[in-house]
């Protein structure tokens, strides 16, 4: 399997040069064929994983110059959102099949570009190749929305581009730091080493200034709601579904095991955040009039979810935290489907405009449904089981984050559950949307494949947590000594046998 990772990152950039040199329609089949390529290597990829093996698998290694590296490897955690993002490429570009009718070429190389700078972000094993695929795909979706977007693309592509950038930029001082610290870029290296105290408080702030943008995390969120409701309807989908997971991701990579005395020392600044943005962004988005808008103020509340459950700083929180990802990331991308299929009908995504879908688009209403109730977190979909996790791990970090935390899940139900029914029931308010017909078949396709793998989620977690188990227990074992003192009930009762076993160990001393 050698090489396999190269392969994955040149067959779309290969392809995207080809889609400038054909015709519309030969762009389509031509991304349509690259990205499933690509999704069958991510299959592979995944079946010849070795659960019980090293860390690090389908390394490679190549010096280019000085310290730097064509550096290709990954773990349990880099090959599920790898999985994630090859799964979601051919559906993004059947989403885009009619509805891009300008510059279709140049759209679908934009596409493909995009696709290697995802993947490449989690296979990197070198910092600055890292760095490079964080920032690069800035570009392609800066394009995508600026061009391809609604009235006001210049706007949301200019303000996301800039919030995103700021942020990257401090990273990178602190990743000239680390690495003239260490002597090393070799992401593995930097893993273990120690870096002072009081070097990580600030190395820490500089790549939280990367990462909460890119998640987003309140306050410095703004820029979604404008980039989703500009972006086309593939934009918002692979925007939601992986683009918002690598703040995350980065959190989990670089933040709690380079930096752990300082992710416990800023613990309440993130669980503070991160409240605010469970109650603040679900409130907001109870009062939205555009689909769209709504779907992405409730993507900041479930990402919120995620950093909850990476610095609780336990096992539940962060595998918690990494099914909410995957989970977020296909259902956040179906319900914009959703929206888009819509939107495609009746070019507005105002909600009072519909009513009654169920009626004449009983196939459609019914899938909204199951998504509905999946970004909700109803038991047997992956929702629930990432939530649930995350919410335990909050519970054992403290108790009052625990109990706030879990308010985020009443309002989800109030804001999503608001939207079916003034979608999907009641009387059409509209005779153009009362005349919609019902999910063609390459809609069908798109939305059926992912509601399947939504349900597997929920039906049996464990072949989405096993590959990333191992790597959960290495990141502990780096965490552990750090973990900020808890009050929670659940955290004093796992230490009570142990304390209990020695209390008799004690008293039997004494009696001989």
């Amino acid at each position: 399997m050698t090489g396999i990772l190269s392969l994955m990152l040149a067959v779309p950039v290969v392809a995207a040069i080809l889609c400038l040199f054909v015709s519309a329609n030969g762009a389509r089949w031509i991304a349509l064929a690259a990205t499933l390529a690509d999704l069958v290597l991510g299959i592979i990829l995944w079946l010849n994983y070795d659960i019980g093996g090293p860390q690090w698998q389908f390394v490679e290694y190549q010096p280019l110059f000085s310290r730097f590296a064509w550096a290709l490897g990954i773990d349990g955690i880099a090959l599920m959102l790898t999985l994630l993002s090859v799964f979601l490429m051919p559906i993004c570009i059947l989403a885009s099949w009619s509805s891009i009718e300008k510059r279709v070429q140049e759209y679908m190389a934009a596409f493909l570009v995009m696709e290697t700078m995802m993947i490449g972000v989690f296979m990197a094993q070198d910092i600055f190749l890292f760095y490079i695929f964080f920032e690069a795909g800035l570009i392609p979706m800066f394009l995508i929305i600026g061009i391809w977007g609604g009235a006001n693309r210049i706007y949301a592509s200019y303000k996301f581009f800039l919030y995103t950038l700021v942020g990257s930029l401090l990273m990178l001082v602190a990743m000239l730091w680390m690495v003239n610290y260490a002597g090393t870029t070799e992401i593995p290296k930097l893993l273990t080493t120690d870096f002072p105290r009081q070097a990580q408080f600030w190395l820490w702030l500089a790549f939280f200034a990367s990462f909460a943008v890119k998640m987003p995390m309140w306050p410095v969120h703004t820029w979604l709601p404008d980039a989703h409701v500009q972006a086309p309807t593939a934009g918002s989908v692979i925007l939601a579904g992986v683009l918002l997971k690598l703040g995350g991701y980065g959190f989990v990579r670089f933040s709690l095991p380079m930096f752990p005395d300082a992710s416990a020392q800023l613990f309440w600044l993130v669980m503070g955040l991160s409240l605010v943005a469970i109650v603040y962004t679900s409130l907001v988005a109870l009062v939205q009039k555009d689909m769209k808008k709504l779907i992405a103020y409730s993507s900041v509340a479930h990402m919120a979810f995620v950093t909850i459950g990476i610095f609780a700083f336990n096992r539940q929180g962060i595998e918690g935290a990494l099914v909410v990802m995957l989970s977020h990331g296909l259902v956040s991308g179906a319900l914009f489907l959703c929206v888009g299929v819509i939107y495609d009908r009746l070019h507005t995504r105002e909600i009072e405009r519909y009513g009654g879908l169920s009626n004449n688009m009983p196939a459609y209403a019914v899938l909204f449904l199951l998504f509905t109730m999946a970004s909700v977190g109803l038991p047997g979909t992956g929702g629930f089981v990432g939530e649930f996790l995350s919410l335990i791990g909050a519970y054992k970090a403290h108790s009052l984050v625990g109990a706030i935390a879990t308010t985020g899940i009443i309002l989800g139900a109030a804001y999503m559950l608001y939207l079916y029914w003034r979608v999907a029931y009641g009387t059409s308010r509209n005779a153009d949307a009362a005349a919609m017909p019902d999910l063609n078949g390459r809609e069908l396709v798109s939305l059926g494949t992912i509601a399947l793998v939504v349900l597997w989620m929920g039906i049996y977690p464990e072949s989405f947590l096993a590959p990333m188990r191992k790597d959960v227990d290495v990141l502990m074992a780096r965490i552990e000594r750090a973990a900020p003192a808890s009050d929670s009930r659940l955290a004093k009762s796992a230490h009570a046998p142990a304390a209990a076993a020695a209390h008799v160990t004690a008293a039997e001393g004494a009696h001989h």
